[in-house]
């Protein structure tokens, strides 16, 4: 006699989709207690005086209704602050992957495509599987994970891709590839091409701007690396006509009443957000020199809040555990293979936490 068990593995294998089956779920390790440099997240908390206009603005807000399904407070900000040109839609998502999932599912088709460069976001991947779609990466150039242009023009041509996803910065690279190869991959891709400016608050340039110049032309950010990743909270930016089709299948409310109004409440004291982002900035700089100390490391350039670092004597696990052991986490990349064998990637932290970080490094390494 089949056990329950035994029947839930049969539902499984009839039923969840072989796809499905054969990936794993997105693993978050535990933290609680430990010097968090794994996830990009920004350090700093808000001002007293901020938490307690906060405090006062939630206490005020009704929960017993539905939140605005638009969120046309929070969009309307949005585009006086992050001054989104005129005449280019924006909608929210809960958090980017929601948006990306969104895209996604509405271009979905057995036949067609997504494309990114490798190393790159691993939900690009991860979501074109979730609706059906093949994931095509194009690897950087090893040496300084640069677009290859070759490749990219290329493999744009043969596959026809119904959405290119460009991280600027990439994650988990840090760096800005080259603009006019960019303009060059927009201009020749017959699909969506989405600008994922995640780490936009730490870096030199950006494409939202530019949008309107190409009808293929979209920009997603997010407020998690901002200060705000407690709020799961994304919007893309881009021709009204497309976001009207995506529109359709966000889910309704999807974006809840608390996370409007702190948002809202932020970006009216974004000089708070902007000022914090500096200070990642600068402690980016120092814990870069900081690292490149080490003989035995290699740190690349980063207009994100974190450093990609490459363990030259492969021993990038015992590196990690080591930091775990003396209570500091950050992300081992070594797992994922390629070009990133060997590699670590760090969140830019408060200059305590980068200085403990160095310290025990410190101790690791022998130096």
């Amino acid at each position: 006699m089949t056990g329950a068990g035994g029947m839930a593995d049969e539902m499984v294998s009839r039923w969840i989709r072989p796809e499905i089956r054969a990936i794993a779920a997105y693993h978050v390790p535990p933290s609680a207690g430990l010097i968090k440099l794994d996830a990009m997240e920004n350090p700093y908390t808000w001002p007293q005086t901020l938490i307690d206009d906060w405090l006062q603005q939630l206490g005020e807000t009704a929960v017993n209704r539905y939140p605005d399904p638009a969120g046309s407070a929070l969009v309307a900000k949005i585009r006086e602050v992050m001054a989104v040109p005129p005449g280019q839609g924006i909608i929210l998502g809960n958090g980017s992957d929601e948006l990306i999932q969104v895209m996604a599912m509405a271009v979905a088709d057995p036949a067609r495509k997504i494309l990114a460069p490798d190393p790159g976001f691993v939900m690009y991947r991860m979501i074109a599987g979730f609706v059906g779609m093949e994931y095509v990466g194009v690897p950087l150039r090893h040496d300084d994970f640069s677009l290859d242009a070759d490749a990219m023009l290329s493999a744009i041509d043969e596959h026809e891709p119904a959405i290119v996803f460009l991280a600027y910065p990439n994650n988990p690279t840090g760096n800005l590839w080259d603009r006019r190869l960019i303009e060059r991959i927009v201009a020749a891709a017959p699909g969506l091409v989405v600008i994922d400016e995640a780490y936009a608050p730490f870096a030199s340039d950006s494409f939202l701007g530019d949008l309107g110049r190409w009808p293929n032309l979209l920009v997603m950010r997010t407020f998690s690396k901002l200060g705000l990743a407690g709020l799961r909270l994304g919007y893309l930016c881009g021709p009204e006509a497309l976001l009207a089709e995506f529109d359709k299948i966000r889910l309704p409310y999807n974006i809840n009443t608390l996370t409007q109004a702190t948002a809202t409440l932020a970006l009216d004291n974004i000089a708070v957000f902007d000022e914090q982002a500096d200070r990642i900035r600068a402690s980016r700089a120092e814990l870069a020199t900081g690292l490149a100390a080490f003989p035995e490391l290699t740190v690349y350039p980063s207009e994100a809040n974190f450093l990609l670092v490459r363990t030259h004597a492969g021993d990038a696990d015992r590196i990690h555990r080591g930091l775990l052991d003396a209570g500091i986490l950050i992300k081992n990349l070594s797992s994922s293979g390629g070009l990133l064998r060997d590699c670590l990637r760090i969140t830019v932290g408060t200059p305590d936490e980068n200085g403990r970080l160095l310290g025990a490094l410190a101790s690791l390494l022998g130096a």
